[in-house]
């Protein structure tokens, strides 16, 4: 009695499958759009601590407005520019996005750096809740930045090696997503202090 090639290809055929990427792809593609949604979050809940921060720094500084102010003008720019996960495979895109956090971040520093200045905000309790829970956030945004960046760059291996670069390019059309980068000024170097 012959045998019948079907049932034998059958297992084979399942089992190239699995090693072609075929559900590994969406699912790496997945992680990073939910990785990507932990970042937002985390500059959300930084966008929404912004004004409270700003109202209890302003009772106590009210001359030094223009710093006031562009914290204010940042924390809007920042929250204008939104980028959708379909989006990450566009540096351009995430280039804006990034800038605008930036803006956020030195104007929040030139903000915490008022404190200095004024006895009776260090001392203020709000003040100094409001200030670590920033810190915090600030914490979990390069967190979620990290975790963002390890996400894509699984993701960007899976669809450039073989054998899932195939299935990546010819099933899904796959492009590498654009992993976050340090663009402020100067990032790369420690800061200095002295007294």
């Amino acid at each position: 009695m012959p045998l019948r090639p079907l049932p034998l290809l059958a297992p084979l055929a399942a089992l190239s499958l699995a090693g072609c990427g075929v559900n590994t792809i969406p699912a790496a593609d997945e992680t990073v759009k939910a990785k990507w949604a932990d970042v937002q979050s985390q500059y959300q809940r930084r966008a929404d601590l912004v004004p409270n921060l700003v109202a209890t720094v302003k009772g106590y500084a009210t001359h030094e407005q223009a710093t006031l102010t562009g914290v204010t003008e940042a924390r809007a720019r920042a929250t204008s520019v939104t980028l959708r996960a379909d989006d990450l495979s566009d540096p351009a895109k995430m280039r804006a996005f990034q800038d605008a956090q930036n803006s956020l971040s030195g104007a929040l520093g030139r903000l915490l750096s008022v404190k200095e200045a004024y006895p009776d905000l260090k001392a203020d309790q709000q003040f100094l809740a409001l200030q670590s829970q920033l810190e915090g956030t600030e914490n979990r945004i390069n967190v979620a930045r990290q975790d963002y960046n390890e996400a894509v760059r699984q993701y960007n291996t899976l669809i450039r090696t073989f054998p899932t670069a195939l299935t990546a390019k010819i099933v899904y059309g796959a492009t590498p997503k654009t992993p976050y980068e340090a663009t402020s000024p100067g990032a790369d170097q420690a800061p200095k202090v002295s007294f």
